[in-house]
């Protein structure tokens, strides 16, 4: 009897502690309960069916967090029409540019950790970057007038570029050296990227880049660990992200949403089908700036730590004044993002109340997914759809119902 007693103690204890060891699900609550309209936030829903129905999306997952808790979420539409699968809770999709987050913050747990110096010039880190020179029409490439930084990585004012985007001289270099080889590696990127002039002078414009990219390239070799052991060991594990990675294992493909693009004539195509697409097979090359695979809730865990100032379930990644730093405008004097829009290290940041509010900040990625978090109204939203190119049609459409679920006795100093 005795021993029967005893057993059941010991189940129970490890019962318990397995689950304090593991991240446990963001609390649920009733919108009113955290200051919001529970009338206007079910507009949603037909603001989504909308696009779904005019063949703008196939399909959309949406969550709203305030205080802390979930106030909404919802799925909508399909994830793969064609298998007539319909969207999901657990969906994975493909994140892109939201991988840029992630990184900013593998890079500033270094920092924190002494490993890396914002300011220091990247040459220090990555040998491949010295000696540098920026591009002249003349062939005469020059020499950069001040080294660009780490700082200028995180805040994508180095100089560098993307190739795909611009059709500028030094983006013809990138496409020719194919500097974004997904069957090469990080280190063979620096190489190329070594041997390749600077589009302008660092710190002197805001240009999106491979900047993120090189950040990985840091993380990897400044921590020991490839990125994306990194990630799964100091970040996903912690924050109980337990579906986010650099690819979708055999397991999980039929959770793996399809990604469309958009007919001439109207309607959508499938570009990258689930069962064929290149993210079932774990990468060569691990994009930092572009290559994880995630689901709504899971960047909703990684959104209420940074929202939390750094942790989540009694975990902390970083330190709240690291959060703060990283999440307002780190634009040099005299450099502009856009209309009321700066950059912090990783994040959009509106410098300026408009349609957003002051303090917001946020980022999306190329199959059109979007996150954004307003610390003045405790407000952490993940939309996500899987259409490419890249619009903000799913944004703009929910957005505005969502800020204006807060009540107004919530809004005051917004």
């Amino acid at each position: 009897m005795k021993t029967t007693r005893l057993t059941i103690i010991i189940t129970a204890l490890c019962l318990l502690l397995s689950c304090v060891g593991y991240a446990g699900e963001l609390p649920f609550a009733s919108a009113t309960d955290v200051g919001m309209s529970v009338e206007k936030l079910a507009r949603i829903k037909p603001a989504v069916q909308k696009l779904i129905d005019s063949e703008k999306i196939a399909g959309a997952s949406i969550i709203v967090g305030r205080k802390g808790k979930i106030v909404f979420s919802e799925t909508f539409g399909m994830m793969d029409r064609e298998a007539k699968r319909s969207m999901q809770k657990d969906t994975i999709f493909r994140f892109y540019s939201m991988s840029k987050p992630v990184t900013s913050v593998a890079v500033m747990m270094l920092y924190e950790e002494g490993k890396i110096k914002l300011d220091e010039p990247v040459s220090t880190y990555i040998p491949q970057f010295k000696g540098l020179k920026v591009y002249a029409e003349s062939g005469k490439h020059v020499d950069q007038v001040r080294q660009m930084s780490v700082r200028d990585l995180l805040r994508h004012t180095s100089g560098l570029t993307y190739g795909f985007f611009g059709n500028t001289a030094v983006d013809k270099m990138y496409m020719t050296r194919k500097v974004y080889d997904r069957d090469g590696s990080l280190e063979d990127m620096m190489d190329k990227l070594g041997e390749i002039p600077l589009l302008y002078q660092p710190g002197t414009k805001w240009h999106y880049s491979v900047s993120t990219d090189v950040l990985g390239y840091m993380v990897q070799k400044l921590s020991g660990q490839s990125l994306d052991k990194f990630f799964r060991e100091r970040i996903f594990r912690p924050l109980g992200m337990k579906d986010s990675a650099f690819h979708v294992p055999g397991r999980k493909v039929e959770r793996f949403a399809a990604c469309y693009g958009p007919k001439l004539t109207g309607g959508l195509n499938v570009i990258d089908e689930p069962a064929k697409s290149r993210y079932l097979k774990k990468p060569s090359l691990f994009s930092g700036g572009g290559g994880l695979v995630s689901t709504a809730m899971d960047y909703m865990r990684f959104c209420q730590m940074l929202l939390n100032k750094g942790q989540l379930d009694g975990r902390r990644l970083l330190r709240s004044e690291t959060v703060e730093m990283m999440t307002r405008n780190q634009l040099p004097d005299g450099v502009k993002r856009g209309k009321g829009e700066g950059f912090g290290l990783g994040f959009s940041v509106r410098i300026e109340a408009g349609k957003s509010p002051k303090g917001e900040y946020g980022w999306g990625g190329m199959a059109s997914t979007h996150f954004w978090i307003s610390p003045g109204d405790e407000l952490a939203v993940v939309a996500l759809s899987q259409r490419i190119p890249y619009s903000g049609q799913l944004e703009n459409a929910v957005k505005p119902i969502i800020y204006d679920s807060i009540q107004r006795a919530d809004q005051k100093g917004r």
